[in-house]
């Protein structure tokens, strides 16, 4: 080999030597920094925070529908990847004739079609153990002077019985023309069941201030009432800002007899179903109050749309009983998921139903309840 072949081999082995040298020094340095992050914990995480804001606020994050699979334990080292998917959830209760629930269906004795297209379905469980997000949702006007001591005490108990401090949360709301939230979302029993006791009617028909004509709007508007106008607040304020894989329910007390809401009451479906909430109505009223009426086609037609059930009681038994019917309900769910054979990301609304396809749990005349459909996904372009 030449004298000047011979130096600059010598050269490039120096480079390379060079060049490994710095890869391990990075190699170590690298491999130091989450010890150094342990012993610095507490001061990089105030540093970060701010960035950390700035990154991702909590009014950035995006509600999507996610498939219906078990949350996975990453072993040392793997990494888990978070992928969003098309998959289509509904929630569906079945009863027999003497309003029992059914809790033995399997797959294979339902059939799912959207647009009166059959579905697969790819994922079917009973949801017992699921966590509940719940808003209890109070009419506090006149019309419920008389009976708000048994709804307190109907309210108390389901609040008592239902909640898993665990996994489950609740809030309580409460509305006469202005919607109040009396007590965020929350674990808490003890919070939940003071809220519940201090709900009350303070506007009347007797009120000096709800008979002053000149009375300025925000008065004029606690003497009124305004259902729809609560139930679409409950939704977009307090539900949905609750986890997506939650099932959202609103148990709804009023007679459903509006006269200030700006939002009509398929709107209000409307926005609870786009946001996977269930409607539970409880048509109550004092039927001594001459004013109005027990609006039962409004109350049905929530519930109905939005896979709930509407329930009209007579005395605070019934009222008691409705409660419970509602918490076995919640305890007795099936949770169903499939990929919709639609595609078309464009917003629309598909109609869902549910038939039973086992020829002899036909013979039983069961009773489902699930919501009417959904609406689709929507890409940008779709949306100009």
């Amino acid at each position: 080999m030449s004298l000047k072949a011979k130096g600059k081999s010598q050269k490039a082995k120096v480079k390379n030597e060079k060049r490994s040298a710095a890869t391990s020094a990075f190699t170590f340095i690298f491999c130091l920094l989450p010890f150094a992050f342990c012993l610095r914990r507490k001061a990089l995480a105030f540093c970060l925070l701010p960035f950390a804001f700035i990154v991702a606020p909590p009014q950035a994050a995006q509600r999507t529908s996610t498939a219906p699979t078990q949350t996975p334990t990453p072993a040392d080292g793997e990494t888990v990847v978070s992928i969003e998917t098309d998959a289509t959830n509904v929630l569906l209760s079945a009863t027999d004739k003497k309003r029992r629930f059914v809790t033995t269906l399997r797959p294979e004795d339902i059939r799912l079609l959207e647009d009166g297209v059959p579905q697969q379905i790819s994922y079917f469980e009973r949801e017992t153990d699921a966590p509940l997000s719940l808003a209890l949702l109070v009419d506090t006007s006149a019309s419920q002077e008389k009976v708000m001591q048994d709804e307190r005490d109907a309210a108390s108990a389901f609040i008592r019985s239902v909640l898993r401090p665990d996994k489950d949360t609740a809030s309580v709301l409460s509305f006469t023309g202005i919607t109040r939230l009396d007590q965020p979302t929350t674990n808490d029993a003890a919070k939940l069941l003071n809220a519940i006791g201090a709900l009350e009617v303070r506007y009347t028909v007797r009120s000096p201030e709800c008979r002053d004509r000149e009375a300025p709007q925000e008065m004029r508007l606690r003497c009124g009432t305004a259902v729809w106008d609560a139930v679409t607040i409950s939704i977009e304020e307090v539900l949905s800002k609750t986890p997506e894989r939650t099932r959202r329910a609103i148990i709804l007390l009023s007679d459903g007899d509006d006269y200030d809401s700006h939002v009509r009451v398929y709107q209000a479906a409307e926005d609870a179903v786009r946001n996977n909430t269930v409607v539970y109505s409880v048509g109550i009223r004092d039927k001594h109050f001459e004013l109005g009426s027990l609006r039962r086609d409004f109350l049905s037609n929530i519930a109905e749309q939005t896979g709930g059930r509407a329930f009209f009681p007579k005395n605070p038994a019934d009222l008691a009983a409705a409660f419970s019917t509602i918490e076995q309900e919640l305890r007795s769910q099936y949770f169903i998921s499939y990929t919709p054979t639609n595609r078309s990301k464009d917003g629309s609304f598909r109609k869902l139903q549910i038939e039973i396809a086992n020829p002899e749990l036909r013979k039983q005349e069961l009773r489902l309840l699930y919501r009417q459909g959904y609406y689709a996904k929507q890409t940008r372009n779709a949306e100009r």
